[in-house]
């Protein structure tokens, strides 16, 4: 695209956003190559797989691996499509707490908008937290690769948590118009380190080759302790965490050109393109998996170091592979700590947020980053850490709410458009016909079951150790977001700003709907 071509796409959607309410004050730099990786680098396929691995291998080892990724897969295409068709005709960072606002009836779209809105900001800060604290846990993996005696204490861990969200929060302040240079080279890394892993792990193969009918079909439930069944729901749990975050992408819908476009080709062509990434990730490893039994005994609970060992048969080679997802593990740190602090930025901007004057600021001498909310963003992630102190479980936890408030977040908008009959959805540039009533559905759905799935321990009887405290540490947000609105925010929070033609123009395209009665 030239030059001036691209001022007049951003012209254009100048206008549009003043149209939803908001100034533009931040730079448009993305198209539609930078936000496809951008997606893509927060998804982080075989980050997402390796990362939380053990739980795979407790809900049933290969069959669940493959088969369950693939079904997940499906299932989260139709939030995608979703979220693109309601993206297409709100493209504002705001998100979903905005979609909520002009979906919902007048007499609760306020609090509906604040419900999502803490939904979508406590979702992001945990699914970030998850992404260092995880790739701090691969760290202690690639460690133990050369010194499988070291066992490290929970203030090791927590250090090196410390050190890796320092180095995302110092790309996120420091190199922000550089950022989109960054993604493009972590889709490089992540593409070229699948295609080295399957051709190492092919030839290698040190711990044996097992089966088409053992790496397509083997399923032991023994070590979760739950019925065949649930161990199987169980071991979904790594797939819906991989994809829990695809909704993030919109939060940087001020920052590309023609949103109405490319956010919607972004979302939608990231699940076909992590789901064959994922199969090629993971068929190498299933024809060459170690002794699942030796690989749960790790004293770290993560498995993955020792796993690239034993199958390529030596140190080297293990921490070859390990560095790989890494570095995977990094780069998603980067891209998601930046979405995640748009979303935060955003709602400040609403003045939904403690101290909405300070975190809703931009710096303009470092290229417009908004580093008030990113520190929030970053801090609120230091202090959450803590919890690994006082509990070695907190990883799942983490993880587990992460995927509850997003999904949660993502389903009430279509939710609500399903409620509307979709009549709000008949002009979105992006619109799924008559595909649509049934695709919204399953979508919603699959959030349900997934939201359930996530409050479930993944091994039973439980112990302290084992008990999944996610659901717990949900309910927490949602007290000091139901305090928050009775002191503050239902004095001060409206909603965000409509214009007063357009809010016009949605209560007469919605005369009829449910939502209104």
């Amino acid at each position: 695209m030239s030059l001036k071509g691209s001022d007049d796409v951003d012209a254009v959607a100048r206008v549009g956003l003043e149209k939803l309410g908001y100034k533009q004050e931040m730079t448009r730099s993305r198209g539609l190559v930078h936000i496809l990786f951008m997606t893509l680098a927060i998804m982080a396929v075989p980050y997402g797989l390796a990362a939380p691995i053990a739980t795979s291998l407790i809900g049933g080892g290969p069959a669940v691996m493959i088969w369950g990724w693939i079904l997940v897969s499906i299932l989260t295409q139709t939030l995608a499509l979703s979220l693109a068709e309601i993206c297409s005709k709100y493209p504002t960072s705001a998100g979903a707490y905005y979609w909520c606002y002009r979906l919902a009836s007048p007499h609760t779209r306020v609090l509906a908008s604040w419900i999502n809105g803490w939904l979508t900001v406590v979702g992001v800060w945990t699914i970030a937290l998850s992404v260092t604290f995880g790739t701090a846990q691969l760290v202690v993996a690639g460690a133990g690769i050369f010194h499988p005696e070291w066992v490290a204490t929970a203030w090791q861990t927590y250090v090196i948590f410390l050190g890796v969200t320092a180095v995302a929060f110092l790309f996120c302040l420091f190199f922000n118009k550089h950022l989109p240079t960054i993604d493009i080279i972590c889709a490089c890394w992540t593409g070229l380190g699948i295609i080295v892993i399957l051709i190492c792990l092919s030839i290698k193969a040190a711990a044996g080759r097992h089966s088409i009918a053992f790496a397509l079909g083997h399923f032991d439930p023994s070590y979760s302790g739950w019925t065949p069944g649930w161990s199987f729901f169980i071991g979904l749990l790594p797939p819906a965490y991989t994809y829990a975050a695809i909704g993030m992408i919109t939060n940087m819908a001020e920052e590309v050109h023609n949103p109405s476009e490319i956010l919607p080709k972004a979302i939608t062509w990231s699940i076909p393109i992590g789901t064959l990434s994922g199969v090629i990730f993971l068929l190498p490893i299933l024809f060459t998996l170690p002794d699942i039994a030796t690989l749960l005994q790790v004293s770290s609970g993560q498995p993955i170091g020792v796993m690239f060992t034993l199958a390529m048969g030596s140190e080297a080679g293990g921490f070859g592979l390990w560095f790989i997802i890494f570095g995977i593990g990094m780069f998603c740190a980067i891209s998601i700590s930046c979405a995640a602090s748009r979303a935060t930025w955003a709602f400040a901007r609403d003045k939904a947020i403690p101290f909405h004057q300070t975190f809703s600021k931009i710096s303009p001498y470092l290229d417009d980053v908004p580093v008030n909310a990113l520190l929030l963003s970053t801090v609120i992630q230091i202090l959450l850490g803590l919890i690994y102190l006082g509990s070695t479980a907190a990883f799942n936890a983490f993880v587990g709410v992460a995927v509850m408030c997003l999904g949660a977040s993502y389903a009430m908008p279509v939710a609500m458009s399903l409620m509307n009959a979709r009549r709000d959805m008949h002009d979105a540039p992006f619109n799924l016909g008559r595909f649509g009533t049934v695709i919204n559905a399953v979508a919603v759905l699959w959030i349900m079951f997934a939201m359930v799935l996530f409050s479930m321990p993944a091994v039973i009887p439980v112990t302290k150790v084992s008990m999944n405290y996610a659901s717990a540490v949900f309910v927490g947000f949602a007290v000091i977001s139901a305090v928050w609105y009775l002191i503050n925010g239902r004095f001060h929070y409206t909603g965000p700003p409509i214009p007063e033609e357009s809010t016009d123009s949605t209560e007469s395209n919605r005369s009829t709907s449910p939502l209104r009665r």
